[in-house]
This record gives structure tokens, sequence and C-alpha cells, in this order.
């Protein structure tokens, strides 16, 4: 059962702005060093290696609660490496992370993910990293859905393996980071809140999307797929 426990700064969209860019600023460095970047990295990969046909040498990229734009700009990166352009669209719903996403050369529009205010099959990808978990059950499928109607090549996402331990060690990381104190908290309550495996795996199959299924270093599961 997918647990819903407790509730996070950036759930709420009337945070304090300094807050949030400090929590947001931290969780781009959690995303360096606890893997975050590199679950979405995988994600990405294999859906490009799963499905031929959209192996080229452009693509378009919308990543849902983009938060401070740090994976988008490694995802960029990424696809450089490898001699291809990956041209980046973010959407958030807090203004102050939209402005953060933006000193990265990330056009970011508002909105929200359960509607989201972008035309069908628009752009080739959709990702989002450790963003379902906000949501419950039904929400989460609406997402997904959403996320297929706008990509033309298929979905990504990434988000944290539920694991008590994991929760453990993030707070102590965390502290020895010098994360501030929201951050701390947020992430110990995101991990209570994040999936196992098959969890992900079935809100996947409800949405209606096919799915490959990865877990990863430092308690992460990764799902990939494209409209069954």
């Amino acid at each position: 059962m997918i647990t819903s426990t407790g509730t996070e700064l950036l759930d709420d969209p009337g945070a304090d702005p300094a807050a949030v860019r400090t929590s947001l600023t931290n969780i781009a460095r959690a995303n360096r060093f606890f893997g975050g970047t590199a679950a979405v990295l995988h994600g990405l990969d294999r859906l490009l290696n799963s499905a031929p046909s959209i192996q080229h040498p452009a693509l378009t990229l919308l990543d849902l609660g983009t938060g401070a734009g740090d994976i988008p700009a490694a995802l960029r990166r990424w696809g450089t490496a490898r001699g291809a352009t990956i041209r980046t669209f973010g959407l958030e719903r807090l203004r102050p992370a939209a402005r953060m996403a933006g000193t990265r050369e990330l056009p970011v529009a508002l909105g929200c993910v359960t509607t989201l205010p972008f035309r069908t099959a628009s752009v080739d990808v959709v990702t989002m990293s450790q963003l379902l978990h906000h949501f419950d059950r039904e929400t989460s499928i609406g997402v997904l859905r959403e996320a297929a109607r706008v990509a033309r090549r298929g979905v990504v996402v990434a988000d944290l393996l539920r694991s008590r331990l994991a929760a453990a060690l993030f707070g102590v990381g965390a502290f020895a980071l010098g994360f501030d104190r929201h951050t701390r908290i947020d992430g110990i309550t995101s991990v209570r809140r994040g999936f196992r495996p098959l969890e992900l795996l079935e809100l996947f199959h409800a949405a209606g999307l096919s799915a490959g299924l990865a877990v990863r270093p430092a308690w992460r599961v990764v799902a990939w797929g494209t409209p069954s």
C-alpha cells in the first residue's frame, strides 16, 4: 500500500520563498550526492535504448515539478556528451522554484501537474523526480496519464524507495552536509512516503503505460515506459 505520511514544505504553495529557495538548493545537492540525478539519467537511458525509434540527435523534454532545475541541466549535459541536443522545459507551481530554475536557462511554466498546460504529444519525453510520492494513488495515476498524453515518446519517473533504514541514513547524511531543518525533516518524510517497486509498476500499468523498472543505489526506484 502506498503511504502518505506527513506533509512537506514544498507541498505548500504559500510557503516562505526564502525557505523554499534554501530547501531547493539543498535538494539539488542531495540529488547530486544521494543518487536522485543518477536515477533519472538511468531511466532516460533505458527509455531511449528500449525504444530505438526515439534515438534522435535532438529531443524535447519536460520535467514536472522541476524544483531548482538541476536535473534538466544534468540531462542537457548528458545529451551533449552523447552527441545529442536535449531541449528542456520545466513545470512548477511554486514561483520561487520557477525563478530558481530560470537561472539555469530552463524555460519554466507555472501550472499544476494534474492538468498540464501543454498540447497532446507536444514533447518527446516527460520526466519527474521525487514528485509522485506527494500524491495519493488516484492522483498519481492521473498525473501519469497527463504525462503520457503530453509525451510523444515516453515517461520517466524516479522516486524514493520506502525504507526505514534509508530514512535514518538520510537524516544523518543531511545533518552532516549542513542541510536546513526543513530539508532534513522533509527528506525523511519523503522516504516514508516513497514506493516499493511493484507499487510504482502498478501505477504505470493503471495509467495505461508499459513499464520497465529498476532499483538504483541510494534507495531509488525508477520506472520508464510508453503508452501501451
